[in-house]
Parts: C-alpha cells; sequence; structure tokens
C-alpha cells in the first residue's frame, strides 16, 4: 500500500518559480510516456502532438482578488461562497472575533460575522449589493504561499488564463498559463476542438496532506461544471487531452458520475465519457484509479507529497513520474504556478495492481 512518503522528492528552492516569464507561450515542456520515455520540449510543441478529432479541455474559471484586511488589522482569505452575499474566510485567529461583530474593509464596506468554524474560518456576510465589485476595489489575489511574496500589479492579468470568463477560483488553474490567442487558434487549425468547463479552485489547493495513510485524508470540495453541449462533445472525442489538473478533476468527476448512471438504465451509450455536471466534486485520484475520460493531460510541476502529484503519478505511474521530476530538477526546470508544465500520456495497463 503507498504511503505520503512515496510521494516525497527533493526540491532546490531555487527552482520554484516565483514570477512568470515575460511571454506566456515561452514555457518549457517536458514530455513523458509519448514514446515511453521523456523529451524535453517547449508549449509551442505541444501543436504537433495533437490529431483531428481531439477535444482539448480548458478550465474557465477566473480568479478572484479574494484576500483583504478588514479593521486595518485582520487579514481574510475568502475560500467557499454559500450564497452572493455570504462566504467562508480564513483569518488567522479568527477566535478572537466574535459573532455578530462588525468588520469594516478599506473602502468602507461592512460585513457581519455571522459563524466561526475550525476548519473554515469565519462565516461573513456581505453588507453591500455587490460583493466582486468590493473586492476589485480593495482585495488582492491569493497568491500561493510558496512564491513568498505579495501581489504585484502585473499579477491582476497575468495569473489569469486569456480564457478566463467564470470568476470563482483561489488560484489560477495554472496549466492554462502557458496559453495565448494565437496558440488557441492554431490549436483549431490543427483539426481539434477546445472545450471549456469550469471548477472553481478552493482552498485546499494549497493544504498539505498531514495522514501517512492516503485513505484517512479529507478532500477540498470545488464547485465542477460541464455542459450538455460541451459533454457531448467530449463523447465524440476521439482523444480527450485536459489542460491542467482542475480540468481532469471536472471530467473525471462527470465520467464517475455517468458510471453510476449507467448502472442504473443499461440503454445509456457504454462508450460515453462524461455526462453533463453541476455540483462540488471531492474527488480524490491516486494510483490505482480506473481513468474514464482523459487520454492525455498538460499539467504544470506539483509539490511533494500533494494530491496533484498523486494525481500525475497515477495517470502516468508513479516511478515514471518520479524519474520525470528527477530529470526536470537536474534540467532546471521552473516549477508551481508560474513555472513550466509537463505533457503526460496515460500509461496503459497495470499500476499498483490495479487495471486503468
Amino acid at each position: 500500500m503507498l504511503t505520503l512518503s512515496d510521494f516525497d522528492f527533493e526540491l532546490p528552492a531555487d527552482l520554484i518559480a516565483s514570477h512568470p516569464l515575460e511571454k506566456r507561450d515561452a514555457s518549457r515542456m517536458l514530455v513523458v510516456g509519448a514514446d515511453g520515455g521523456i523529451a524535453d520540449k517547449h508549449i509551442r510543441d505541444f501543436l504537433g502532438f495533437l490529431r483531428p478529432g481531439d477535444v482539448v479541455v480548458m478550465n474557465n474559471s477566473r480568479v478572484i482578488p479574494a484576500r483583504f484586511m478588514a479593521d486595518g488589522k485582520h487579514e481574510i482569505t475568502l475560500h467557499t461562497a454559500v450564497n452572493d452575499k455570504t462566504w467562508w474566510g480564513l483569518c488567522k485567529k479568527y477566535t478572537k472575533i466574535k459573532k455578530g461583530t462588525i468588520l469594516t474593509l478599506d473602502d468602507g464596506t461592512t460585513v457581519r460575522v455571522v459563524d466561526n468554524d475550525a476548519e473554515s474560518g469565519l462565516l461573513l456576510k456581505f453588507l453591500c449589493d455587490d460583493v466582486f465589485a468590493v473586492l476589485d476595489r480593495v482585495g488582492k489575489l491569493p497568491l500561493p504561499p510558496y512564491m513568498k511574496r505579495e501581489m504585484e500589479e502585473s499579477d491582476r492579468e497575468r495569473y489569469q488564463t486569456v480564457y478566463s470568463k467564470h470568476l470563482g477560483s483561489l488560484a489560477a488553474p495554472t496549466a492554462g498559463l502557458h496559453f495565448t490567442d494565437e496558440l488557441l487558434d492554431e490549436i483549431r487549425a490543427r483539426g481539434a476542438k477546445i472545450v471549456h468547463v469550469t471548477l472553481h479552485v478552493g482552498a485546499g489547493t494549497w493544504m498539505p496532506v498531514k495522514t501517512e495513510n492516503l485513505s484517512e485524508h479529507k478532500m477540498h470540495s470545488e464547485w465542477a461544471f460541464i455542459s450538455e453541449p460541451h459533454a457531448r462533445m467530449i463523447n465524440r472525442a476521439k482523444r480527450v487531452i485536459a489542460v491542467g489538473t482542475t480540468s481532469m478533476r471536472v471530467l473525471e468527476s462527470a465520467a464517475a458520475e455517468y458510471a453510476r448512471r449507467a448502472a442504473r438504465n443499461p440503454n445509456l451509450n457504454p462508450k460515453h465519457r462524461v455526462c453533463p455536471f453541476c455540483q462540488n466534486t471531492d474527488i480524490f485520484i491516486t494510483p490505482g484509479y480506473k481513468f474514464r475520460a482523459v487520454d492525455v493531460l498538460l499539467t504544470n510541476f506539483h509539490l511533494p507529497k500533494s494530491t496533484l502529484f498523486m494525481l500525475v503519478s497515477a495517470f502516468s505511474g508513479l516511478p515514471e513520474m518520479r524519474a520525470a521530476y528527477k530529470h526536470a530538477v537536474d534540467e532546471k526546470y521552473r516549477f508551481f504556478s508560474y513555472g513550466d508544465c509537463c505533457l503526460l500520456f496515460k500509461k496503459q495497463g497495470d499500476i499498483n495492481g490495479t487495471e486503468i
């Protein structure tokens, strides 16, 4: 049985990218498993791996400026919406802020503390008409802690994908940061289709796994959506290429839901991959998982012992990913959100005793 320690690896701190490259499409791309080996490429080489009939799936969630100050001393980071006026937010020393307290933001907007919770922090009700308009005035993008810096004005544009649309994420779906409008046009020119899904990335994307036994880890829940027209396009695909682990989590969640429906309804097409999807998902993908929807994954490099490194190890094999990450370290690839990317092909056959 695999444990948390199996997903650890050494990463020099100087390989963690704290700023993006000047051009989005300048990133390097490590290819794993296309022909059984490893190859050093660039993101523009992604086009050469496309085939007519491929469907490239991208997460169009947009990062919100969710971090702000209240009463000039409490830094709060929103992470989960209850409704359009009420959000849970993380805050240090949240227990010292009593229920019913009215907090004032930098622009004069007030919020009421409705509740507090050891896991979720403060439940806040915004006393205003438009929460997102307030956040645009007072908020900052909550950059990942490993960048070890405050948000800069350039991050407002650079930490969003060019196709971002629906506000709701605390972190960017970072595999999409490498794409330009021109590159998207070239994907379509190769005979592939682009489909957008939505998954609003929550605070759990930064939460470490604390249990050595993976079955004891509680996965965070995130809201995800696939429309009916886009589900049909995905089901007609010759191959499905997920851009980012967030896109993969939406797709595999929808695939699991379709499998559940098919088990109850024998008239459903067994060749379909997914169904339309609009609900929260807490899917936790580790080696041994049976992939139903995704054939190829483009993703950035992930943290040691993280759920995302477990996901890519499930997809392409743990020994293969450990070797690939060692190669990336040796070749000084740039890691994490503003770093380089890798193109992973699904490992066929048996991984850790389970057919995938």
